[in-house]
C-alpha cells in the first residue's frame, strides 16, 4: 500500500492538499483512503470510511469518542482492583478528552487501516492528513518512543513471581492486576508496532504543504533536519495558493515576485531530489469535489517512495579498524547537534528534534572515538572494545 503523510506549517492549507491527492489517487485508479482529523468541506464526516467519490474514501478521527472508548475499557479491565478500592465508575458522558487524546487517536486509526478491521478493505492508497509540521514529526516518532517505554517500565524477562500471584490473589480477595497489566501492554505494543511499521515502509513518504513565503520557507528548512532524522523521505513540496503571475495590479505583482523568490529558493533547496509542485490560488475556500479535482492536478502521489524509510543510516570501514556509523542530516548545523551514548543506545538531538537509536550488535561492543558533521552527514567513529572483542591468535 502506498501512503503519503500530508502536513506542513499551519494554516498552510495541508487538508486541501491530502484531501487533492487522495482525489488525484482515486482518479487514477487505485483504491484510496483519506483520513483526516479535521473537516474536509467537500467531503462528509463518518466514524468510518464512507465513499466520497468514485474509488475515494474518507474517515474522520473521532479523538473523544476514542477517548471515552479507551478509558472506559481500561476502567473495566481494572474492575477488581477499582472496587477493592472502593472507587467510583466513571460514566462515559462525564469523560472529555485531555491533551494528547489527539495524536493517538490518530495513531489507533492508522493501526485500523494497517493491520485491524480496515485492513482487508483492499487499499491501495492511504492519504494522511496530519497535524502542522511541528507536532506532526512527533506525531510520527511517537509509535517507537511509546514502545520504548513499555520495554522498559514492563519488561517481559521481570514478568516473574507468576507462582505467587495465585497467593496473592487469594490474600486480596481480588485478581492481582500484574498478569492483565502484562496482556494489556503486550497487545498496546503490537498495534503500536504495526503502526510504526506503517511509518518505516519503503512505500510511505511525507509530502509538505506550505504557502511561499519567508516563514514557511524557514519552517520546511528546519524540517529536513527532522525528517531525516527520524528516516522519513519527503516525495514532493506543494507551494500553495500560488497567485498569478503578470498581474496588471502593482500590489499583486509585488506579491507574486516575492512567491516567486521564494520557490526559487526551495527549488534550488530541495530539487532534484525532491520536486516542487504549484498549486494555483482559487480565489476562494475550496469547498466542492470540482475545486479539488482543480487542484488535484498537480498533486498525483507517485507509485513508490523516493530514497529510504525507517532507518536511514549505514556503516562503513574507516581503517585501522574503526567502524564509521553515518547519518544523513541535511540543514543540520553543527552547534545544535548533541550526541550520547548510553548503554546500547545512541541519544541524538538536532536542534528540536530527538531521537533514540539502538545500536547494531557489532556497534555495541564498541566505544565511541569521535564523531564529525561533513556535507550534511554525521559520522560517528566506533572503536572495537578489547574487552568485549574475541581475540584472535
Amino acid at each position: 500500500m502506498r501512503t503519503v503523510l500530508v502536513t506542513g506549517p499551519g494554516g498552510a492549507g495541508r487538508t486541501t492538499v491530502a484531501a487533492a491527492t487522495a482525489l488525484a489517487s482515486a482518479r487514477s485508479g487505485r483504491r484510496t483512503l483519506l483520513v483526516s482529523s479535521d473537516a474536509v468541506p467537500a467531503f462528509a464526516d463518518a466514524p468510518g470510511p464512507v465513499e466520497v467519490a468514485e474509488r475515494l474514501f474518507h474517515v474522520r478521527v473521532d479523538s473523544a469518542a476514542h477517548f471515552r472508548g479507551e478509558l472506559l475499557e481500561l476502567q473495566e479491565r481494572a474492575s477488581g482492583v477499582l472496587d477493592l478500592l472502593g472507587a467510583n465508575r466513571l460514566d462515559g458522558e462525564e469523560l472529555t478528552e485531555l491533551p494528547g487524546a489527539p495524536q493517538l487517536a490518530l495513531l489507533h486509526t492508522l493501526r485500523r487501516v494497517a493491520e485491524g478491521d480496515w485492513a482487508q478493505e483492499g487499499y491501495e492508497t492511504l492519504v494522511v492528513d496530519l497535524p502542522p509540521l511541528t507536532e506532526a514529526l512527533a506525531l510520527l516518532a511517537l509509535p517507537g518512543q511509546l514502545r520504548r517505554y513499555l520495554r522498559r517500565l514492563l519488561p517481559r524477562e521481570r514478568q516473574a513471581a507468576r507462582a505467587l500471584r495465585p497467593v496473592l490473589a487469594q490474600l486480596a480477595g481480588v485478581p492481582m492486576p500484574a498478569q492483565w497489566l502484562y496482556e494489556a501492554a503486550a497487545r498496546k505494543d503490537a498495534e503500536l508496532a504495526a503502526v510504526e511499521a506503517l511509518i518505516g515502509d519503503g512505500a510511505t513518504t511525507v509530502r509538505l504543504a506550505a504557502e511561499p513565503g519567508r516563514a514557511a520557507g524557514e519552517a520546511l528548512s528546519a524540517a529536513r533536519t527532522g525528517l531525516a532524522l527520524h528516516g522519513l523521505s519527503v516525495d514532493a513540496v506543494v507551494a500553495t495558493r500560488v497567485l498569478p503571475r503578470h498581474s496588471a495590479d502593482p500590489w499583486f505583482a509585488d506579491l507574486s515576485a516575492r512567491q516567486d523568490k521564494c520557490l526559487d529558493h526551495w527549488r534550488q533547496e530541495w530539487a532534484p531530489a525532491t520536486p516542487v509542485h504549484e498549486s494555483a490560488h482559487l480565489g476562494r475556500e475550496p469547498r466542492t469535489v470540482e475545486d479539488l479535482a482543480v487542484l488535484a492536478e498537480h498533486c498525483a502521489p507517485g507509485d513508490r517512495a523516493a530514497g529510504h524509510a525507517g532507518n536511514p543510516w549505514w556503516t562503513e570501514d574507516d581503517g585501522d579498524g574503526v567502524i564509521a556509523w553515518c547519518l544523513p542530516l541535511p540543514g543540520a548545523v553543527k552547534e545544535d547537534l548533541k550526541l550520547v551514548r548510553r548503554g546500547d543506545e545512541l541519544l541524538l538531538t538536532a536542534g528540536p528534534f530527538h531521537r533514540i537509536v539502538r545500536l547494531e550488535s557489532a556497534l555495541r561492543r564498541c566505544t565511541v572515538a569521535g564523531a564529525a558533521l561533513t556535507d550534511g552527514v554525521l559520522r560517528v567513529r566506533f572503536r572495537p572494545d578489547p574487552a568485549l572483542w574475541p581475540r584472535t591468535q
